[in-house]
C-alpha cells in the first residue's frame, strides 16, 4: 500500500496534464516546424520551459488502482502483480486463469 500523498500527487499530475495537453502540443509543433524563424521557435521553447513540470506526460507513473503500488504494473488490468495474482486466484478477473503444467 502506497502513501496517500503519493496517490494524490499522481492525481494532481494527471489533472495538470489533461489541462495543459493541447497547449504543450501546440508549442512543441511550433518548436519542431523548421519553416518558422528561429526567434519564434526560441520563444516557443521558453514558453514550454516556463510551464509546470508536472503538466508533462512523462512525469506520470502507472500505479495499481487498488493499492497504488508503482512497480509490477500490468496495463491491461491496471493492477500490480500482487493484486492480479490474488484476484485471479479467487476467480474475480474474467478470462484469467492460473496456469499449471
Amino acid at each position: 500500500m502506497s502513501k496517500l500523498c503519493m496517490k494524490e500527487r499522481q492525481a494532481k499530475r494527471v489533472k495538470m496534464n489533461t489541462q495543459a495537453k493541447s497547449r504543450r502540443a501546440k508549442l512543441k509543433a511550433t518548436i519542431m516546424d523548421k519553416s518558422l524563424p528561429i526567434d519564434e521557435r526560441f520563444a516557443a521553447t521558453q514558453k514550454l520551459a516556463e510551464m509546470p513540470r508536472n503538466s508533462s506526460l512523462v512525469r506520470q507513473r502507472n500505479r495499481c488502482e487498488l493499492t497504488g503500488r508503482p512497480r509490477g504494473f500490468y496495463r491491461k488490468f491496471k493492477l500490480c502483480r500482487v493484486k492480479l495474482r490474488e484476484l485471479g486466484s479467487f476467480g474475480q478477473i474474467p478470462g484469467l486463469i492460473k496456469a499449471s503444467w
